[in-house]
């Protein structure tokens, strides 16, 4: 009664590819992504390496075609309706989609990762811990600006997300009392155009700012751009996350002062694994506080190339 695996489909197509697996006797296990970015293909490629591993599942990894929250619980509600046995979401808008989930939860079990809902009855969290990765990034900027005061402008997919206000939260708990404002934080609802916008417009209308937090994985390359357009790559400090090609060259070449990187390679190997234990009804592997942190690193000139001559070699599938 499962289902064939899907990658990057939308939420409307899920129904119309789950008649094709009803033959399947197999348990499967669907992963949601909050939004269509490039972020994601790390995960996707450890999931479809857990496939090869869990000949006894489907794993489908699911991209909704964009980031917002409505779209998201209707995707679950048509996955709950095509038969899956479990789902795992990155949570776009937790207090908005809490009854949602737990609607969902009382039929299969239900896991959350990258962003969390704390407040739901999901079984466990996989991910890092956002507040930490705030911190280290705020660590990075004090290191970077070695002193000096700042009026540093921040830049993020959806302000709302627990993932994004536990990294602003922990960046501004790390520079407190330094003189390093985070003066405003930009949203741009996993729109490209729109975050590549937001940076033109603070380079034009905020000549004082000095330095720049990019909160979402696509966020720093579009300020990777835009600096670089302006001719102002290396006057602005930038702190990024994540682990796009453009960012860790910015890292590499000395543009950017570094980036903190999650493992969401790990989110997709040990969720998968995860799951499916406790879906063959071993609960064992579960945390007492339903929280599986999987930590995260910081990226310098020192160590990016080592980083991601790794990184290709996973998304290869190594």
């Amino acid at each position: 009664m499962k289902r064939m695996m899907i990658a990057g489909l939308s939420a409307a197509a899920v129904m119309l590819t789950a008649s094709a697996g009803m033959a399947q006797d197999k348990k499967t296990i669907a992963f949601v992504v909050n939004g269509p970015s490039d972020f994601w293909k790390i995960m996707e490629a450890a999931v479809a390496k857990a496939q090869t591993e869990l000949p006894d599942f489907e794993l489908q990894f699911v991209y909704p075609e964009r980031a917002d929250a409505a779209v998201q619980r209707r995707m679950m509600d048509d996955l709950v309706a095509a038969g899956v046995d479990a789902i795992a979401v990155s949570v776009v808008d937790p207090p908005t989609s809490t009854d949602a989930i737990n609607t969902v939860a009382a039929q299969i079990p239900f896991f959350t990762f990258d962003s969390d809902a704390t407040q739901s009855n999901r079984i466990a969290y996989i991910g890092s811990s956002n507040t930490e990765l705030g911190t280290a990034a705020g660590e990075l900027m004090k290191k970077a600006m070695a002193g000096k005061e700042g009026k540093c402008m921040g830049f993020v997919g959806l302000p709302g997300a627990d993932n994004a206000k536990e990294r602003i939260n922990g960046y501004n708990e790390a520079v407190k009392g330094t003189g390093l404002e985070l003066i405003d934080v930009r949203g741009d609802d996993i729109d490209q155009t729109r975050a590549r916008a937001n940076v033109d417009d603070v380079l034009v209308a905020n000549p004082e700012v000095n330095c720049m937090v990019g909160f979402y994985s696509y966020n720093p390359p579009r300020m990777y751009e835009a600096l670089r357009d302006a001719g102002k790559l290396g006057q602005i400090t930038v702190v990024a996350f994540d682990e796009d090609p453009i960012t860790l060259g910015a890292v590499a070449e000395g543009s950017f002062a570094g980036t903190v990187v999650q493992q969401p390679y790990e989110w997709g190997a040990q969720g998968a694994r995860l799951i499916a234990d406790y879906l063959n009804g071993d609960k064992s592997k579960i945390p007492a506080d339903g929280i599986m942190i999987i930590p995260g690193l910081t990226l310098t000139q020192d160590n990016v190339k080592q980083f991601e001559e790794d990184f290709k070699k996973k998304l290869a599938g190594g």
